[in-house]
């Protein structure tokens, strides 16, 4: 049975290899953009951007929220 079934799914193997493709980098993706370390760097830089006055404190505010919403959701998420 598992030959046949292999036989029967054989026309679709580009399109299975993609899909398990496209599931590697998104996978790989989400573990870059919930990397710890990732985040720290972000947030360290933000507040090099902050001290230099490239933005202002709500902009700093902002983006700080999002970056420290993605180290809490990477809990959830691994």
């Amino acid at each position: 049975m598992g030959l046949l079934k292999e036989l029967l799914l054989l026309p679709a193997a580009p399109v299975r290899g993609t899909f398990w493709v496209l599931d590697q980098v998104v996978a790989e993706a989400e573990r870059q953009y919930y990397d710890p370390s990732a985040v720290h760097r972000e947030l360290a830089r933000l507040e090099e951007l902050l001290m230099a006055g490239e933005i202002d404190e709500a902009e700093f505010d902002r983006r700080e929220d999002a970056l420290l919403d993605r180290l809490q959701n990477r809990n959830t998420w691994t």
